[in-house]
């Protein structure tokens, strides 16, 4: 069995897709934030990294032994340390200068939902905090090994559970085990002409169960659904005993607890199977690309999309700093500065780029793009066709990469999302930008700030952000949260969701009650206590967790 996560213990993904900053961003990270010079914090060795020293008593590892088997219960060093983290900003200036305060006493590998259940009975009984490991991409600190009050923490890896369970080409439903991975399940679908067309910029190193306890959303989401809508049912394991929640369309029979599931985060159990809606392959995926002369012509636009029933599957509008930082990026200043003259000469002195895809039937799809240009047209959008979306497609996984490079580099690189109604959506996106530069900007450290509309509803749509800034050397971490406390502040003051698609961990947890109310949180906590009575599920992330920024 590999016990290995798929990506570098250090940083996102995998080795040999790194590459250099692009001059063109770098000539425009230097003049927005400043380029540290004669940077080089590469991370260090694994064998330096320095963790907790494991407290789980032998009697109880034992009694893991038993339930799992000997090779399938590790403490060893490079096993904590690769099961300690997420990839949030604060997890990867951890793991780079080796100073780790949380990690599992121990990493377990259980076989099936039976091997859960019986390792969370042992867990209940012993008092050992349990963190469910899909593929370790959180990036609001839910992997942390917090343990109030508990004899211990171990790290339960769903590696295992990785079987696809059934393909109902009738119903059109997968049922999955949690720890299958996005490309494998997307592979074995479109080998029989289906798909589930979920695509997280995590997807190559996520699982469907991290999907689900986190109420993912994709990139095609828009067309396709966030996995929150697409659940139709699940199993769950829990302190006090396993939950089968049976597939079905539709039911009345009062409130939906499949959804009390989804999102939980691993706080009332973990997740081991789940039944998805799925697709069938479009017959055509056909994809267009506008400039408009500012942000809120092109919002206005997909607001209009939208709610004229047209759906695009992907939609992507970059606000002006995002646009300029995309085009400083292509391949030679020439074509860089042809785009400008061409945008120039049709009155757009500040571009906004728009992508959009449309799938479905041949004819439909390109009906429906058709329809979109009209109102492009009506809101000022000058036309690019395909090649700008296609671009985008090819290269939507390979951004968190450069953050790797740019840390080494000295530039902190962090994102953060919200969603809101279209009514707010202008003033939101300025408010959090302005609050992010400003708190930057009084640490001595400008901050460039991207944002870029990625999700359409009826009633709204989200705002994604990208924020980069010169890294203030053994204050990144305070650097960071002073910026992320201002944005989060100004999210909820000003009508936004703390998250729209990264889910609560524990670092937006300070912020859930302003969302939620209290009486929520209350009602949240007495499921958690009826599911989890000793409090062993995941502490501190969701409905009471400490910020670990």
């Amino acid at each position: 069995m590999d016990t290995q996560p798929r990506m570098r213990w250090w940083g996102w993904g995998e080795d040999g897709h790194d590459g250099p900053v692009k001059p063109g961003a770098r000539k425009l990270l230097s003049k927005v934030c400043g380029w540290p010079r004669g940077v080089d914090r590469r991370p260090v060795r694994l064998e330096d990294i320095r963790l907790p020293e494991p407290e789980l008593p032998d009697e109880v590892h034992a009694r893991f032994v038993e339930v799992v088997g000997e090779d399938f219960v590790r403490d060893d060093h490079a096993i904590r340390v690769r099961h300690a983290a997420g990839r949030s900003l604060p997890d990867l200036i951890r793991l780079r200068t080796g100073e780790l305060p949380f990690a599992p006493d121990a990493v377990i590998w259980p076989g099936s939902a039976a091997e859960v259940d019986a390792l969370l009975a042992v867990c209940q009984q012993e008092h050992i905090a349990v963190v469910p490991f899909g593929g370790g991409t959180s990036v609001v600190g839910g992997l942390d090994a917090f343990r109030p009050g508990l004899a211990g923490s171990v790290c339960l890896s769903l590696s295992r559970l990785d079987e696809i369970l059934d393909i109902d080409e009738e119903s059109l439903t997968a049922t999955v085990q949690a720890g299958v991975f996005g490309p494998d399940l997307e592979e074995r679908l479109q080998a029989g002409g289906l798909t589930l067309g979920h695509y997280p910029q995590s997807f190559e190193f996520s699982t469907v169960g991290g999907w689900v306890a986190t109420r993912s959303a994709g990139q095609q989401s828009t067309g396709y659904g966030r996995t929150d809508e697409n659940v139709l049912g699940l199993r769950c394991s829990t302190p006090n005993g396993p939950i089968g929640l049976s597939s079905t369309p539709a039911t009345a029979a009062g409130p939906d607890p499949r959804q009390m599931f989804v999102g939980s985060e691993g706080t009332l159990g973990i997740i081991t199977e789940v039944t998805l809606q799925i697709r069938r392959l479009p017959e055509a995926s056909v994809p267009d690309s506008w400039f408009f002369p500012d942000f809120a012509s092109g919002a206005a636009a997909l607001r209009e999309m939208e709610q004229s029933g047209l759906r695009p599957d992907i939609a992507r509008l970059s606000d002006v700093n995002e646009t300029a930082f995309g085009l400083a990026q292509l391949g030679s200043g020439l074509q860089r500065r042809s785009v400008l003259a061409y945008l120039r000469a049709r009155g757009i002195s500040t571009p906004c780029l728009l992508v959009v895809r449309f799938d479905g039937r041949t004819a439909e799809a390109r009906a429906r793009r058709s329809a979109a240009r009209t109102i492009a047209r009506q809101h000022r959008g000058v036309g690019l066709g395909a090649t700008p979306e296609a671009m985008w497609e090819k290269h939507r996984f390979s951004t968190p990469y450069l953050r790797d490079q740019l840390l080494t580099e000295g530039i902190l690189v962090e994102t953060l999302e919200t969603a809101a109604p279209w009514s707010r959506i202008e003033e939101l996106h300025d408010t959090i930008r302005a609050e992010i530069e400003k708190t930057s900007a009084e640490r001595g450290t400008p901050a460039l700030v991207l944002c870029h509309i990625s999700h359409l509803y009826a009633s709204g749509c989200s705002l994604y952000y990208t924020v980069f800034a010169r890294a203030q050397e053994g204050e990144e971490l305070k650097q960071w949260k002073a910026m992320k406390t201002a944005a989060g502040d100004a999210i909820v003051g000003g009508g936004g969701t703390i998250t729209h698609h990264h889910s609560i961990g524990a670092d937006h947890a300070p912020w859930l009650g302003a969302e939620t109310g209290d009486l929520w949180l209350r009602m949240l906590r007495a499921a958690k206590a009826e599911a989890d009575p000793a409090g062993i599920m995941n502490p501190g992330k969701l409905m009471n967790g400490p910020t670990t920024l």
